[in-house]
């Protein structure tokens, strides 16, 4: 799950199913009372309809509570200039750097910083589109040491600079869960 929408659409499962839920966070659901294995089929049926799936090891699990801190992290638009993602998730997940870069790269084909950095674009592309601040301020904002850092990262990912993507009429925008 990747935002607010998503906990939703996973609330409204559990919900029609009659099952309470304890508490409900990006990529975690906790039930007030265990759930027997028929509604376990059932949910796991919803959620793959819905375009969810349930992560049943422990690899997978740590690999998406990265994500979703990695994309709550971007979201927050607070993102100091020395920001170090390795510091940051390590003190998150009180984890080793090295077992979560292990583990999130052998899950995704990726590494944390390539994922972070794929994140951080797909946010200027929503920044940029939706007009709001200037290059400057989405940079300062995003933890860039200057626009001209995010603009050539940007140029490298898109192949475009900020200033052409926002003159495109087809902006080529991609679903944080699909990053």
């Amino acid at each position: 799950m990747v935002c607010g929408r998503c906990i939703a659409a996973v609330s409204a499962i559990f919900d029609e199913l009659g099952i309470k839920i304890k508490s409900i966070t990006l990529g975690e659901v906790e039930t007030a009372s265990s759930i027997s294995e028929k509604d376990t089929a059932i949910i796991e049926n919803r959620l793959l309809e819905t375009g969810f799936e349930r992560i049943k090891d422990s690899s997978h699990q740590l690999t998406d509570k990265i994500k979703s801190i990695i994309i709550l992290k971007i979201s927050s638009l607070d993102i100091e200039e020395n920001f170090l993602i390795s510091k940051f998730l390590s003190s998150e997940l009180s984890k080793d750097y090295s077992l979560l870069s292990k583990t999130f790269s052998q899950n995704e084909n990726v590494t944390i910083e390539q994922f972070f950095i794929l994140q951080k674009i797909e946010k200027v592309k929503e920044l940029l589109l939706y007009n709001e601040f200037y290059l400057t301020e989405i940079a300062a904002k995003l933890g860039y040491k200057s626009v001209q850092h995010l603009s050539s990262q940007f140029k490298t990912i898109t192949g475009f600079t900020p200033t052409e993507f926002k003159k495109l009429k087809v902006h080529n925008r991609k679903p944080l869960d699909q990053i």
